[in-house]
């Protein structure tokens, strides 16, 4: 098995790629070891010292390492507990998987509005920042400001406000002239 690796904007970030499928269909966001769950895959990663967080993508595994830490360190035992998860033949997460879409819902008088931001995350922001190993998902939206998530390699990265101003809240306004402002939202 080789596992292609690239860097992301986040430089506390870097991207790996089995080659194969790593979720069927949406995203899981692990943002600490205590949010393992049931994923063999994740718990595996961070049991290398030093790791912060496991992003998992259709085919892609985003790894977050701490400030203290050097992925010239990282980066082989990564690697190993990668390669060693998919020799194991254990799924990539028990049970259920993650939510298609992993958007919140959305009950009350905008649904028509929030319905075409979620159509618009989904076809012209998620692919972009799935490429860069990250993932945004709606939160919420009321009286005109749309409220997002960002996951993986889009949380804490350095350029991610510059996302969500100059490159989000562009495209929803200009789309769907009840969006006034996009904000961040802590998980």
């Amino acid at each position: 098995m080789f596992i292609q690796t690239e860097a992301t904007p986040n430089p506390a970030t870097l991207k790996f790629l089995p080659g194969q499928t790593v979720l069927g269909a949406g995203t899981a966001d692990f943002p600490s070891a205590e949010t393992v769950g049931k994923s063999p895959l994740a718990t595996r990663i961070f049991a290398v010292d030093g790791v912060t967080g496991v992003f998992l993508g259709t085919d892609f595994v985003t790894v977050t390492k701490g400030d203290d830490m050097d992925w010239d360190v990282l980066k082989a035992p990564i690697l190993g507990a990668i390669m060693e998860h998919f020799q194991s033949g254990q799924p990539v997460i028990e049970g259920d998987g993650p939510a298609a879409s992993g958007h919140a819902e959305h009950d009350g008088e905008d649904g028509e509005i929030v319905n075409q931001i979620k159509e618009l995350l989904d076809t012209r922001v998620r692919p972009a920042v799935a490429q860069d190993g990250g993932d945004i998902v709606f939160h919420g939206f009321d009286r005109g400001i749309v409220y997002l998530h960002m996951q993986g390699a889009c949380a804490g990265c350095p350029s991610s406000t510059l996302t969500l101003k100059m490159g989000i809240e562009n495209l929803l306004r200009h789309y769907i002239p009840e969006v006034v402002e996009v904000r961040p939202v802590a998980a």
